[in-house]
């Protein structure tokens, strides 16, 4: 893989930039984004300011050039050290049409810290294309934005990895987890039910493997895949792959179906490991049994993967599953381009080096 390069490192006081680059739910539910732009401010100790069109509704989805404008501008303003998506959403693909190679040494030229997951995905690709390492995280709104508080693992990780530049180490194992959805307009101060988890599931690999991390949500690297902004067949060589799936809730089927494509493009053959988040879902209260019964496929995808590992002859290459990354609450940080080492006889994945400069 190519070297990324790094951003500078957050420090209290520092510029933060939100903008929408995909849903507008920012500019549509304004109570929850000015609750969760406060909670950040007040957590880490940094001011959030709006793009131009960080907080309009239906002319984003109208107007693509917009997101990208005010990512540009975001991302020339000397003043802003970090930028962070307030949602996904489903949409972010359409501003690769508008991008040219001036954007992308807009990119390269000014890197800084990027935020966001989900649909955000798009957004990580164009910065890696850029040779820019970003950071699949929460986004504002869906989890530094959590009812009640930040959760305190995302708390210390988010300070490690991005306001400390020494290496972020070994990453942090929530026993618990949040999936039950509550409505934003007038339910931020409700605390959201917190279900039990077993940790990370160690399901294959005998021995350490070190790679670089390269992926996101499935659906949307199904959706870039042959794009400009897909990653070469070289960077995927020696790769960590982290995925996750979105709310939508993908049965294990169509994530079999995205590993036969990426194993029939001779990426899965070349990987290092693979790191796959708890898959996401939206579920509302009163319903633990729905709930219940998504979980009970979880084996599936496991096995899923397993299963398909086998047929390209990497029944050796260690899986963790179950991760604390995507669409459920907490969610660690992975950086893009990140020496990272899987070691399943001590059952722990580190990040071996800075995330910043």
């Amino acid at each position: 893989m190519k070297q990324l390069i790094k951003p500078h490192k957050l420090n209290p006081g520092d510029l933060v930039a939100t903008v929408s680059l995909s849903s507008a739910m920012a500019g549509k539910i304004p109570g929850r984004y000015n609750y969760a732009k406060k909670q950040f401010e007040d957590t880490f100790g940094v001011k959030i300011i709006e793009m131009p069109n960080s907080l309009k509704t239906d002319e984003l989805y109208n107007n693509p050039q917009l997101r990208l404008d005010d990512l540009m501008m975001a991302i020339k303003d000397p003043s802003i050290k970090a930028i962070l998506t307030n949602i996904g959403g489903d949409d972010t693909v359409r501003l690769l049409r508008h991008m040219t190679d001036e954007h992308f040494e807009i990119i390269r030229n000014n890197p800084k810290i990027f935020l966001g997951m989900s649909d955000t995905t798009g957004n990580h690709l164009m910065f890696f294309h850029a040779g820019v390492s970003s950071f699949y995280s929460a986004s504002l709104m869906f989890g530094y934005g959590e009812n009640c508080g930040i959760p305190k693992i995302m708390v210390e990780n988010t300070k490690k990895t991005l306001f400390d530049n020494s290496p972020v180490g070994e990453l942090p194992q929530s026993d618990e987890f949040i999936v039950e959805k509550i409505y934003w307009d007038d339910k931020n101060d409700v605390l959201r039910k917190r279900t039990h988890t077993d940790g990370w599931h160690f399901i294959q690999g005998n021995k350490p493997v070190r790679g670089r991390l390269l992926g996101g949500c499935m659906e949307l690297l199904a959706m870039t895949n042959g794009t400009k902004i897909w990653p070469k067949m070289d960077d995927w060589d020696g790769a960590i792959l982290f995925v996750e799936n979105s709310e939508i809730r993908a049965i294990p089927e169509q994530f079999g179906d995205f590993l036969h494509n990426i194993a029939a493009m001779g990426i899965l053959e070349n990987l290092s490991g693979i790191l796959f988040g708890r898959p996401g879902g939206e579920f509302s209260a009163g319903k633990e049994s729905e709930q219940d019964k998504w979980l009970s496929l979880y084996p599936q995808f496991e096995k899923c993967l397993v299963k398909i590992c086998a047929e390209y002859g990497r029944s050796d290459m260690p899986i963790v599953t179950n991760m604390d990354f995507g669409h459920t609450v907490p969610q660690i940080i992975l950086p893009y381009g990140a020496l990272t080492e899987i070691n399943p006889i001590n059952k722990k994945v580190s990040i071996l080096e800075s995330a910043v400069l």
